[in-house]
């Protein structure tokens, strides 16, 4: 287990898909509030065409964790062995862990519950035997999002266009 301050991450089940569910609920209000629109749009995701049913595959079918403060889940992570089929991201052309979703629940934003589940990612890459974790990103908003991932020992790659949202490719060797 990895332990940020209280943080504690364990492995996502299919029992933890309402309460990810509503941290990217809480995400959508979150940035909304502070004008982002672009990110991830102003439909909270569990009202979104497929929503409910993304998360529930991404417990199902890729590897959940799920990070908690007093056993209560504050964050949530997705790891999968390469980049969503559906977006315009090229294969690594190697092994890899990709990390398909990364949110926190914003009520306890600060905490590095981002960065402890970044480090478990590393952890587990580390333990497959791969060595290579990427991860996309919006690449608007002045790059704020891009720069947490560079503070996480990230490297900008590829840049691409979902549509007209602007993404960016990062990438970590691990050793």
């Amino acid at each position: 287990m990895n332990e940020a301050h209280d943080i504690r991450i364990r492995p996502g089940s299919p029992a933890d898909a309402p309460a990810v569910l509503d941290m990217l609920d809480s995400a959508v209000a979150w940035m909304n509030d502070r004008g982002n629109t672009e990110q991830w749009g102003t439909t909270p995701y569990s009202r979104r065409p497929g929503g409910a049913e993304r998360v529930e595959r991404y417990m199902t079918g890729n590897t959940p964790y799920i990070a908690e403060s007093a056993g209560t889940p504050v964050g949530a992570m997705v790891l999968d062995s390469g980049p969503s089929p559906v977006m315009p991201i090229a294969p690594a052309g190697e092994p890899e862990r990709f990390v398909r979703l990364l949110v926190s629940d914003r009520r306890h934003a600060g905490r590095g519950i981002g960065a402890a589940l970044l480090a478990h990612a590393v952890e587990e890459t580390r333990r497959a035997g791969v060595r290579l974790l990427r991860v996309d990103c919006w690449a608007g908003g002045g790059g704020r999002l891009v720069a947490f991932y560079e503070q996480n020992g990230f490297t900008r790659t590829d840049t691409f266009l979902d549509g007209a949202w602007p993404g960016q490719v990062l990438a970590r060797r691990v050793a």
